[in-house]
């Protein structure tokens, strides 16, 4: 049966995920599920879950984009997915449209990282910021609220498709920050998740995220990238950011030199690592080459980090097909 959404990769990723395949291209993938505003762990888990046949998948995806999808983004995305669709040209750093200066380009060539300042307004902050105080049915000035995570003792919250993450997402000096980093302006935002990273108590310890990659590390590992929105203002102790500055140009050496038989992805060994905490403003973003060890962290603060997640992807880019 074709897809009535139009389109036809949604029928092939519907029959892979159902049978168990790997994919050819995951990065086609993942515009696939950008393009139709779906996540993809959600996706996979409701493909799992309700074993559902294609019209009741495709059903379902029209059903959390509140009854239909814009025929042009429909039309973009077939575009993408075939691989028509123009690369573009990024602005140049000193442009009018450029996010990032020349400096913040050679920062992130040698730290792996850049801090994208102002990347929403103020407002945008606060409504994504309500959101998840809504969400969480948090009150930000009672910190007596705000250890009742639908998700359980985790700082993950499951929000990804509220107006107000849509905005932030919708950002152009986001997209152009990305389209820096990237060299094009195809780009697909990520339908990622917000965090919620409360202060320590005894009755509550942080459960990480702690030092990892979310990419396999073998060598050598294709470019991307990563992003955090902070929704208010983000001291170094309060949960913040943590990564391993310039290690995307340190790990193939580091990965030689292990032990034997280590396990690269071994706490104990990242640990090790010289992981710093980045403080950030109100509409601070954060971008990290993928290749770098980061996470979140303990808060030893009195206010919660409150953040969202955001991440620019083009149509298609390079998977290491084996992971490690």
């Amino acid at each position: 049966m074709p897809s009535r959404l139009g389109v036809p990769q949604l029928e092939q990723y519907w029959s892979r995920i159902r049978e168990g395949r790997q994919s050819p291209n995951p990065s086609c993938d993942d515009t696939l599920l950008c393009g139709l505003n779906a996540g993809v762990h959600e996706t996979i888990a409701f493909l799992h879950r309700e074993a559902p046949t294609l019209e009741e998948f495709e059903a379902w995806i029209l059903r959390i984009n509140g009854g239909s999808l814009d025929s042009d983004r429909i039309e973009r995305l077939k575009a993408a997915l075939e691989g028509t669709l123009d690369r573009g040209t990024p602005p140049a750093a000193g442009s009018p449209d450029a996010a990032l200066s020349a400096e913040d380009l050679a920062f992130w060539e040698e730290h792996g990282y850049v801090i994208l300042h102002d990347a929403v307004t103020p407002e945008q902050c606060d409504a994504a910021a309500h959101a998840i105080y809504e969400y969480l049915s948090v009150d930000p000035e009672k910190p007596d609220t705000w250890y009742s995570n639908p998700a359980g003792h985790s700082i993950w919250v499951n929000l990804l498709r509220h107006r107000a993450f849509q905005a932030n997402r919708a950002s152009r000096r986001i997209h152009a920050a990305f389209a820096q980093l990237w060299g094009r302006t195809d780009l697909w935002p990520t339908i990622d998740q917000g965090g919620f990273n409360p202060p320590e108590t005894a009755r509550w310890q942080f459960p990480g995220p702690h030092l990892h990659w979310d990419v396999s590390i073998v060598q050598p590992i294709p470019f991307g990238t990563q992003g955090i929105l902070y929704l208010t203002d983000t001291a170094a102790d309060q949960g913040a950011f943590t990564c391993v500055p310039g290690f995307q140009r340190q790990i193939a050496h580091w990965l030689s030199n292990l032990a034997q038989g280590a396990n690269p992805r071994d706490r104990q060994l990242l640990d090790r690592l010289t992981a710093i905490p980045i403080a950030g403003r109100r509409g601070d973003l954060i971008i990290w080459h993928h290749a770098l060890p980061h996470g979140s962290s303990p808060n030893r603060s009195k206010l919660p980090r409150v953040a969202q997640y955001v991440n620019l992807r083009p149509s298609q880019w390079d998977v290491s097909p084996v992971w490690l």
